[in-house]
């Protein structure tokens, strides 16, 4: 399928040396001019350096696990927990099997991709391999992660299991296909792409995507026991540790660096530009939520909001990251913290849907307001259309994926809710949601269809 694995491997470690060499050369060397790279080199150093930028987007998992059991009630921290897992293996194999072939199979009218089921026949143009699959499956898996915190500490295991499925398989490379199936073949764009939406690692495609599936699967699958009085007035449901969820967003931030990084599936000068755009747009985002919070009348939810507002601001970065200036990255980042507050606020106290670890203000709101800043912060001259022409495709992007996505949940959790039912019972969910009679407290009632 991609040929020559062992002789490319050996060249990669042979080109990592080599760069290693250049990196821990003296100083007095550094006025002579360097040697041009040999041509089989440079694609080596680009699969070396994605294949970095994929583990480090794989090590999210173990900030969005330490995120999600950290906002989560301590009673649930194991499922919670359990189920990050389960959400990486389910996603890892259905997007093998299908995924792949919807995001990069060849292109039906720009819809869908009709071909590369299970990797069959993936004869490439793109340079990177099977280093590219790996990759397109760590993004994968960050997009139906999002889905598991917003739904957690009352949704069915079988609820989970296959709205996982589903976004895994369908709803994630499908509109993938509309914005990235260019990027494995450059003949073969999707149909927003061929309009010049922009969305360079997933503002929209990966974050807004999973975050309006969670929103409606939220909605329909109704908030917490207790999380809202007789009169619906938000509760406080005491999280089990801050500090390991402080913990997460250090992680998640490490992982943004190879997220947005390793996208330009490319060692070049760009990298540590991105880099950089994507660390001042987190920080300013978490600085403004914070402040934001604390000017606030009641300042509710302060620490929710400086750990939402730091990720809503890498969110909000991630379309946008390689045609912005810094003074541009600290100015999304900003606007992106106070955004990240408003939709906390909107969402609890005002339509009364209950997100746990508050996935649906960071990638939702934060992921649409990166999606339209493409066109009112990037340079001119890098954008394919003129500026409010570039806001107009931005914004139908955006409402594109918010159709897709919100439709496709509203269809698979209604199908749910009839079959085999979203809530735990009440007594499962009173002394905590297990995913096995093991993991779970005796003697507890099966899942009711409500």
């Amino acid at each position: 399928m991609f040929s020559h694995t062992r002789r490319r491997g050996t060249q990669a470690i042979a080109a990592g040396v080599l760069l290693a060499s250049t990196m821990t050369a003296p100083a007095s060397a550094a006025t002579v001019p360097p040697l041009p790279l040999p041509a089989a080199i440079a694609p080596l150093l680009d699969q070396l350096w994605v294949l970095v930028a994929a583990a480090l987007v794989f090590f999210m998992q173990a900030g969005f696990k330490c995120v999600e059991v950290g906002m989560a009630q301590r009673k649930s921290s194991t499922s919670v927990a359990m189920k990050n897992l389960v959400n990486w293996v389910l996603t890892s194999l259905f997007f093998f099997l299908f995924g792949f072939a919807l995001l990069f199979g060849h292109s039906w009218h720009g819809l869908v991709g009709t071909s590369l089921f299970a990797l069959k026949d993936a004869a490439t143009p793109q340079a990177l391999g099977l280093v590219f699959f790996l990759f397109q499956a760590a993004f994968a898996s960050t997009s139906t992660t999002i889905v598991s915190g917003a739904l957690a500490e009352r949704t069915s295991f079988a609820a989970f299991l296959i709205g996982c499925v589903w976004q895994a398989a369908v709803v994630y490379p499908v509109f993938g296909h509309w914005v990235w199936s260019g990027a494995f073949d450059s003949t073969n764009p999707g149909w927003l792409q061929k309009l010049g939406f922009i969305d360079f690692a997933g503002s929209s495609a990966v974050h807004s995507n999973g975050a309006w599936y969670a929103l409606v699967g939220a909605w329909m699958v109704g908030p917490r026991r207790g999380r809202f009085d007789a009169h619906g007035n938000a509760c406080s449901l005491r999280p089990n540790s801050m500090a390991y969820a402080t913990l997460g967003v250090f992680i998640l931030w490490f992982g943004w660096w190879g997220f947005n990084g390793g996208s330009t599936l490319h060692l070049n000068a760009a990298v540590a530009g991105i880099i950089l755009n994507t660390n001042l747009a987190g920080a300013m985002g978490g600085l403004v939520a914070f402040a934001h919070a604390q000017a606030v009348p009641g300042r509710r939810d302060v620490g929710e909001k400086f750990l939402g507002g730091a990720l809503g601001g890498l969110v909000a970065i991630t379309a946008n990251c390689h045609l912005v200036s810094p003074m541009a990255a600290l100015a999304i980042g900003a606007v992106a913290g106070v955004l990240h507050n408003i939709g906390f606020d909107l969402l609890l106290h005002r339509l009364k849907i209950d997100d746990p670890v508050g996935a649906i203000p960071v990638h939702g709101v934060c992921g649409v307001w990166g999606t339209l800043a493409v066109a009112l912060f990037g340079r001119a001259e890098l954008l394919p259309l003129p500026r409010w022409q570039q806001l107009g495709v931005q914004a139908l992007g955006a409402l594109a994926c918010f159709a897709w996505a919100a439709a496709n949940a509203t269809v698979i959790y209604y199908l749910l809710k009839r079959t085999v039912g979203l809530r735990v019972s009440a007594t499962e969910e009173e002394l905590g949601v297990g995913l096995t009679p093991d993991l779970m407290s005796p003697s507890l009632p099966p899942t009711t269809k409500s």
